[in-house]
């Protein structure tokens, strides 16, 4: 390809996904952005994707498809290891599940809105997804984003999918230079929290881009309907939303002085949100104008801090 074509490195993480991973692998060689390699770490502790793998590297070639092996600590570590692995290189990284399909041009839309802004500048784009059932049969769509992403949002919220994640040199730097991620559980909300409060431009598109193919053997899913909230309410009651968010504090806590002035501020006001009695957490809460995406969730947030469970 000419250099003036932006070179894209995809990452994909897989675990036992022979099942669907023909589907994911004809959907990214049939992209109109054909200027990309396919990086895979692969965890699998049984042999049939390693083969199914092999098999796509010797009809693409290996300096199109590359095979790593993984971690075995789990998918965050599985997808940061690609990240932090310096022999991998590219303009623009991109996340892949090993389930998903991909819109023809998903690699064609997140590099023009990337491209639109200084490569200098981190920037991440992220997009809303169909959903498809385990034959690929659409059910619907993701939740679309009524308010800009950005810090204040990514503190309580992660509205930036790992699956349609695309960013640049300048983010992937960011992401290399901290030890955290893995530790954080994961992995694609440290990326939407860390670039965000480092200066950086996410980028959200309101077009699906890929089908996101929900079904039993999902490590994280979409769900959507009442039994989708009452998890998720169940989730908030037990304290689970609330350690993962101890955990994404704890991690950027490292890196408060890289966050931007004002982001420093809200940082500094949302934690101390998480102590004190309930006025004093929800008076934190306000300072530190952190929002989510609905006015149900930003009433829920509010509930939460006055019981101490957000």
């Amino acid at each position: 390809m000419p250099p003036s074509i932006p070179h894209v490195a995809i990452l994909m993480g897989t675990y036992n996904g022979e099942a669907y991973l023909s589907e994911q692998l004809d959907s990214i060689e049939g992209q109109q952005h054909a200027h990309w390699t396919l990086h895979v770490s692969d965890d699998s502790p049984l042999p049939g994707t390693r083969r199914l793998l092999e098999a796509y590297q010797r009809r693409w070639g290996e300096q199109r498809l590359k095979i790593y092996p993984g971690k075995q600590q789990g998918f965050a570590a599985n997808f940061m290891s690609l990240v932090r692995n310096s022999a991998i290189q590219g303009d623009y990284y991109a996340f892949a599940d090993q389930d998903d399909r991909w819109h023809p041009e998903k690699l064609t839309r997140a590099v023009e809105r990337l491209a639109a802004y200084p490569p200098s500048q981190p920037q991440l784009y992220t997009a809303r997804a169909q959903l498809v059932d385990e034959q690929g049969t659409p059910t619907g769509y993701s939740t679309l984003q009524a308010r800009a992403p950005g810090f204040n949002n990514a503190l309580v919220q992660n509205i930036a999918s790992g699956n349609t994640m695309v960013f640049n040199q300048a983010a992937r730097e960011c992401l290399q230079r901290s030890p955290h991620g893995e530790d954080t559980g994961l992995h694609d909300w440290w990326c939407y929290l860390l670039i965000s409060g480092c200066g950086g431009r996410v980028v959200y598109d309101s077009s699906p881009c890929i089908d996101y193919r929900q079904h039993a053997s999902n490590l994280i899913g979409m769900q959507r309907g009442i039994k989708s909230l009452l998890t998720r309410i169940k989730h908030l009651w037990q304290g689970g939303h609330r350690m993962q968010i101890d955990r994404n504090l704890t991690a950027l806590a490292d890196h408060r002085d890289w966050l931007e002035p004002q982001h420093q501020a809200s940082f500094d006001h949302y934690r101390c949100s998480r102590h004190g009695n309930p006025w004093q957490r929800l008076q934190g809460l306000i300072k530190a104008r952190v929002y989510r995406q609905t006015w149900q969730g930003n009433l829920a947030m509010r509930v939460a801090a006055l019981l101490n469970k957000g």
